[in-house]
């Protein structure tokens, strides 16, 4: 998708409004039927001013749904109808189309076919340079991760649909939100538009798990073969998670995470490890510890007692900051391709990770993921 995105403005040189209906495609994963019908007026606005786009499910028969879109896709909607007003200024909007056909079409009231929007993308796919993907493999018996060329045979119209609903499962968007974005009337439905099977999970949980760190900050190798089983096997079951890790102590392992004598205070503890995938909950929680400081200090009404008790100490406070630099430094450290690897794979993890911590703790709550792929030109 990013080598597709990067190589747009190919598209866009001879055909601007082909450009414009892959764009669209890619953005809001709607069918390839649905997007060269939009109407001229498909964009609205909600009460707080976020864009939707208004659109008609012609495969279920539900007219006027609504998806809510990313700012920059309003964008280049916008720019279409400006288009597309320019070139028919004495058509009524109600009788516009966005994506109006090139041909027998003098007011621009009929839409652009699916099948020509298909003509012009396949154009553009076979004359792309090859599309360079990482790909797991073995090399002598090693794994290894290699540049490939992608099956160009593989990209076609209907597929980005496909990819919306990867990207947002990567993201973490609960299956229910899913299926609501993808206007499906089953869950079960959604399911078959996604992937993320036990190859997927196992290689994620490999690329984090080698970037596991101890309370003090020093990096916990597993190499070892056996010892990722291990860790593949406490991830499936669902590892007794703490504050911001997770806990390697035996009888609170078989416990459940139950049975702590240093309950919420697992940085300070020698069963305690975290990985790069805790790393936003770790900086969220440092955040709160200095909030709380500075709120606590400022505040009168309480007795010194109370108020010693319930400030953070300057130890735990140190204690998480120094790991929260040194988890982004070794993720500094890497090279571009393998920072993208493991943000791939932080993704994957914390997806899969169980929704609320252990212990009681509150849950550190993610923002919701844009979705849309990035562009370049």
């Amino acid at each position: 998708m990013r080598g597709l995105c990067d190589r747009l403005d190919v598209l866009g040189a001879s055909d601007l409004q082909a450009r414009t209906g892959v764009e669209l495609l890619m953005d809001t994963g709607r069918r390839p039927n649905e997007i060269c019908k939009l109407p001229f007026d498909c964009l609205e606005r909600e009460g707080d001013g976020e864009p939707v786009l208004v659109y008609d499910n012609h495969k279920a028969l539900r007219n006027g749904r609504r998806l809510p879109v990313a700012g920059a896709t309003a964008a280049v909607i916008i720019e279409q109808q400006q288009r597309v007003r320019a070139r028919f200024p004495g058509t009524a909007v109600k009788d516009l189309v966005l994506l109006p056909s090139p041909v027998a079409n003098p007011h621009g009231t009929k839409s652009l076919s699916a099948s020509r929007l298909g003509d012009r993308h396949r154009a553009w796919v076979g004359s792309l340079p090859d599309l360079l993907v990482s790909t797991a493999t073995e090399v002598a018996g090693e794994r290894a991760v290699k540049l490939l060329s992608f099956d160009k045979a593989k990209i076609f119209p209907y597929a980005y649909r496909h990819t919306y609903a990867q990207r947002h499962a990567d993201a973490g968007v609960p299956v229910d939100a899913l299926r609501a974005l993808m206007d499906h009337r089953q869950i079960a439905t959604t399911q078959r538009y996604y992937r993320l099977g036990e190859k997927r999970q196992r290689e994620a949980v490999e690329r984090v798990a080698a970037m596991q760190f101890d309370r003090h900050g020093n990096r916990v190798w597993r190499r070892a073969q056996s010892v990722l089983d291990s860790e593949h096997a406490r991830r499936a079951i669902g590892e007794p998670q703490v504050p911001y890790g997770t806990c390697t102590e035996p009888s609170n392992v078989a416990a459940g995470g139950q049975d702590c004598p240093v309950r919420f205070r697992c940085v300070g503890c020698s069963h305690f490890r975290t990985d790069v995938s805790y790393l936003p909950d770790l900086e969220a929680y440092l955040a709160d510890l200095l909030r709380n400081r500075e709120r606590l200090a400022a505040f009168t009404d309480a007795d010194d007692w109370a108020k010693g008790e319930a400030m953070p100490s300057s130890d735990e406070i140190s204690r998480v900051r120094r790991l929260v630099q040194r988890v982004r430094a070794d993720v500094d450290d890497l090279t571009d391709e393998d920072r993208a690897q493991i943000q791939q794979a932080v993704t994957t993890v914390r997806r899969t990770r169980a929704g609320t911590v252990s212990l009681g703790m509150p849950k550190v709550r993610q923002p919701l993921p844009d979705g849309r792929p990035g562009r370049t030109a």
